[in-house]
Parts: C-alpha cells; sequence; structure tokens
C-alpha cells in the first residue's frame, strides 16, 4: 500500500516593496530633521513681540542666520564673526545662482538671541548688504498675554 506525501508548500512573500518603503520613510525623516535644524539653535532665544505676524508668503531660498548672546553668528552649522560672515553669504549666493536664480530671490531670515546688541544685528545686515542682499526678516516668538 502506497502512503501519500501530504507535505504543503509554504507560500514565500516579497519583502522588497516592504523594504523599498521602509528606505523612503527613513529619507523623509532624514530630510524632515535636516530642515527642522535649520531654523532653531539652542544658543538662540528669541525675543517676544505682541506685534509679530507670520509671513504672507512661503519664504523662497532662505538663507538663516542665528545670532546668538554673545554675537556669534551660525550659519548652515558653521561659527562666523561679522568680518567672516562674507565667507558663509558667498557660498550660500554662489548655490542660489547655480539653482539659475539672482540673489534679489534670497531672503536673509535673522534669528537673534533677545539679549544680543542691536549693533550687531545692525552689522549683519550691513555686511549682507554689501554682497547685494536686500530682503530681510527678523524672527521673535509671539506673545501671547
Amino acid at each position: 500500500m502506497r502512503v501519500k506525501n501530504n507535505k504543503v508548500d509554504l507560500a514565500e512573500g516579497d519583502l522588497t516593496p516592504m523594504i523599498d518603503m521602509t528606505f523612503q520613510l527613513i529619507a523623509f525623516f532624514m530630510v524632515l530633521i535636516n530642515f527642522a535644524q535649520t531654523e532653531s539653535n539652542d544658543r538662540v532665544k528669541l525675543p517676544s513681540s505682541q506685534l509679530v505676524k507670520p509671513p504672507e508668503v512661503a519664504i523662497e531660498f532662505p538663507i538663516v542666520l542665528h545670532v546668538a548672546k554673545d554675537g556669534e553668528i551660525i550659519l548652515g552649522g558653521d561659527d562666523y564673526t561679522a568680518e567672516t560672515l562674507r565667507i558663509g553669504l558667498s557660498r550660500e549666493i554662489s548655490v542660489i545662482r547655480a539653482e539659475g536664480k539672482s540673489v534679489n530671490d534670497a531672503n536673509v531670515i535673522i534669528r537673534a538671541h533677545k539679549d544680543t546688541a542691536a549693533g550687531d544685528v545692525q552689522e549683519i545686515i550691513r555686511v549682507a548688504q554689501e554682497q547685494k542682499l536686500e530682503n530681510f526678516a527678523l524672527r521673535v516668538k509671539e506673545d501671547r498675554s
């Protein structure tokens, strides 16, 4: 008498789409985290204002300058002084020009610490104007009281 073999073949799933989606999510969150870090710095505590209003349109080509309490300027993770800021701004301008835009399309966003001297901020604006930058925005924290 013959005995039948009742082995069931196991179906294997294709994991390629799941792995692909996982890598896409990792890349998405890495980009998201990098954008969030450019808009914040632990050494900068923004001043409060009741007159603050958000920009009416999204800012294209922002150049974010963080100004610490001691007047040190942080641009793209590098530290500058008012004298060496031209180097960092030149790099940013070359990136804007490489994208086919002009210097007038750039927006300089200054995030100065609440105890930074006004003269330090004025010096930063002067250096940026020497590089032909014209559009400026100052960041503050909204005071809801």
